[in-house]
């Protein structure tokens, strides 16, 4: 405080009420002197957020090639992780940090918290590979404990090498392929490795309970990040208000409670534009080798999003615009921004087609257009460049309707897709009378059938379930302001605004995902394509939120003042926390881990599983080579359907399990009926035992409204030994 003048904590109150960096039109930072602490405060939480963004990415890249070697075992990978974050630490010294007051700093830290404990406590059991968080954590879990991928299967432990060539017998399930050959034999996860890499580690430190509260903490970080991420383009007394509507929004809320890859993507890409903005700061200051490091960090954060979830790719190719806006301005900060997007790219593209090949050939249909649109940018992004460089200008008339063309344009692709559902008219579909058409998707028993091609798109709509519709109005009136601001600013060769980065990737991304997403609505109701879209929604309610209170302390009376700032913020803490209400204190498929249990007590060293039912097939066969640690085999969908085949291969499998000293056990989880034999086949079966019936919650599978309840899903399991 010495040197401050009693007169200057005057000033400084008002200069917060006022300060101009959430204005659209300025970016200037207040030049007062700062209070005890704030400095402080700002500093340390950036360099937390990055250097553990940082070491997300550095630790998936590692496990990538430990686990490839198959040596991700913890004597070897906790060393190295412990070499990465003093490594990522480092680099986290040269992101300025934006002063944070300490009050706000106090409640980020506490909103954060807060949001890991609430999800932590009330995490999922999604054990099963039903839906994707059953599938990253049964692959975590076999990291953790074989320490390699993909997951070898010893030709011995099934019965030998022939065993794989009775026709429609399969280690195969859904999310784990079927790779090498029946000599060698082994399963290849279905997704990148990342995520699962983070949740080994939770199992490694804790168990299974340990690891299923890993995204809880990675949500949490995501919270701090999206806070400090409005400091710093809103105002660094806004940053609470970003975080605390973040933390309450459900379909955000859903995903840290499970074993998705959504939590550690967005809090690493939150991380990323939290740099770009520093990056963009200092280049418009005019010191571009600052700007250029800044930049490259930038770039691997966000590029390196493709380690943690394939769809990052999206974000990181809408890179392309913004570095080439930095470097016609000759920032310092745009080749560099390519340079890291572009390692961070290669290294995860390595990663996944060497751990992920089957994954990726099976998503072409939506990597090859994003690929192409990578090339497409890149092309116009290089073409805009060296124009520029050779003094083209656009046309004067061009010129002066840049601006208010740019916010038209914003306002128009709002009013397209809001209004898109009611060009189609609800119909009875003639091709099934026991489904129906809603806006032009066909539905029966709410779920999505025509393969997400060819229906009118409802993320909009889907997000105003969650953060009410006002808020999305709010939002799109911003986003064409801020249109028009960047606009002006680039056609009178001021200042870009820090903003300008995160503007530009997240509004191209969230248009793209209401346009047409990479991800069909089917888990459950259509809640991860909306991980980007949602924060960036609040994010531009609460700028506008800080445009009205600083103009309406300018030129209003109090009154006023309450009603701008929390009117603005009540339009949308309001909707969102009575959408979440409801699922307060709900756990999606609690008891599923019980039931597993109960399945691997029932079997014992040396039993061999074979799968006979479509349930079985599709749920069981890595919980018990993971859970369990029992070899499992699957029959294929047409030898199922067909009893003489059925039994024939039940017969060859279990004479060759025999031969290697073993006992072939068949599982059923639809009903007991699957595990008879029709009479003269030659094969025994023993009697069938339920060894689980447990009734666990699932999420209700709604596209028509906003779901408010689970609904019960029963887990059942026979086993029946041969022999």
């Amino acid at each position: 405080m010495l040197g401050v003048k009693p007169t200057d904590l005057v000033r400084r109150a008002d200069a917060l009420l006022t300060e101009p960096s959430g204005d659209l039109g300025v970016d200037d930072e207040t030049e007062l002197p700062l209070l005890r602490g704030e400095r402080w405060a700002g500093s340390v939480l950036t360099r937390v957020v990055v250097a553990l963004a940082l070491l997300t990415v550095l630790g998936a890249a590692a496990c990538a090639v430990l686990a490839w070697l198959g040596i991700w075992r913890p004597l070897v990978a906790l060393p190295v992780l412990l070499v990465l974050l003093a490594v990522a630490v480092r680099v986290s010294a040269v992101v300025p940090g934006r002063p944070l007051p300490v009050w706000s700093a106090v409640t980020l830290v506490t909103i954060s918290v807060a949001a890991t404990v609430w999800a932590g406590a009330t995490h999922s059991e999604q054990v099963l590979p039903r839906r994707d968080p059953g599938s990253y954590y049964q692959s975590a879990v076999n990291l953790a404990e074989h320490h390699r991928s993909p997951i070898v299967v010893p030709a011995g432990t099934i019965g030998g090498p022939e065993v794989l060539d009775i026709p429609g017998v399969t280690l195969a399930s859904p999310a784990f392929y079927q790779t090498g050959t029946a000599a060698r034999p082994s399963v290849q996860p279905q997704f990148v490795i990342g995520p699962s890499a983070w949740y080994s580690v939770g199992h490694w430190l804790g168990g299974a309970g340990a690891m299923l509260w890993v995204p809880a903490v990675f949500g949490g970080l995501g919270v701090l990040a999206l806070g400090l991420l409005t400091s710093a383009v809103v105002g660094p007394r806004w940053g609470p208000l970003g975080a605390f509507a973040t933390a309450i929004c459900f379909p955000l809320l859903h995903v840290n409670r499970s074993t998705y890859s959504e939590p550690l993507a967005l809090f690493v890409l939150a991380a990323g534009l939290l740099v770009l903005v520093a990056a963009t700061d200092r280049g418009e200051r005019g010191h571009a080798q600052h700007a250029r490091v800044l930049g490259f960090v930038a770039g691997v954060l966000i590029g390196g999003g493709g380690l943690v979830r394939v769809d990052a790719l999206r974000e990181t190719v809408l890179l392309l615009p913004v570095a080439a806006l930095m470097m016609i301005r000759r920032d310092g900060a745009g080749a560099a921004l390519l340079w890291g997007a572009g390692a961070a790219t290669g290294v995860s593209a390595l990663a996944a087609l060497g751990l992920s090949g089957q994954y990726l050939g099976s998503i072409a249909g939506s990597l090859v257009p994003l690929v192409a649109l990578g090339v497409v940018l890149a092309l116009a992004a290089a073409g805009v460049v060296v124009l520029a460089r050779r003094g083209v200008r656009l046309p004067g008339a061009v010129r002066q309707r840049l601006a208010p063309g740019c916010a038209a344009l914003v306002l128009l692709a709002g009013v397209l897709l809001a209004t898109r559902p009611l060009w189609h008219v609800e119909r009875q579909s003639a091709a099934d009378p026991g489904s129906r058409v809603v806006a032009g998707l066909q539905l029966r028993q709410g779920l999505p059938v025509d393969g997400g091609r060819t229906y009118a798109e409802q993320s909009l709509g889907w997000t105003a379930w969650w953060t009410g519709p006002v808020a999305v109005a709010i939002a799109f009136v911003v986003l064409a302001f801020a249109a028009h601001r960047l606009a002006t600013v680039w056609v009178r060769g001021a200042r870009l605004p820090a903003w300008t980065g995160p503007y530009l990737v997240g509004l191209a991304s969230v248009l793209l995902t209401w346009a047409r997403p990479g991800i069909t609505p089917d888990h459950p109701w259509a809640d991860r394509r909306l991980f980007i879209v949602l924060p960036f929604v609040i994010g531009a309610v609460v700028m506008a939120a800080a445009w009205l209170t600083r103009w309406s302390t300018r030129r209003m009376p109090p009154g006023a003042l309450v009603v701008a700032s929390v009117g603005t913020a009540a339009l949308l803490l309001v909707p969102e926390g009575l959408a979440t209400l409801p699922h307060a204190g709900e756990r999606v498929e609690a008891g599923s881990r019980e039931a597993a249990a109960a399945v691997c007590r029932s079997l014992r060293p040396g039993d061999v599983a074979l799968m006979v039912d479509g349930r079985a097939a599709n749920e069981w066969p890595q919980v018990l080579r993971g859970d369990c640690g029992v070899p499992a085999l699957s029959l294929t969908s047409a030898v199922r359907q067909d009893d003489a085949r059925r039994a024939a291969a039940v017969g060859a499998v279990a004479q060759a399990v025999s031969r290697h000293g073993g006992r072939l056990v068949l599982l059923a989880a639809d009903s007991p009926a699957a595990l008879s034999l029709p009479a003269g086949s030659g094969v025994r079966v023993g009697d069938p035992v339920q060894v689980t019936d447990v009734l666990v919650r699932e999420d209700a599978r709604l596209l028509e409204r906003r779901p408010d309840h689970t609904v019960g899903l029963p887990l059942q399991v026979w086993v029946a030994p041969v022999g």
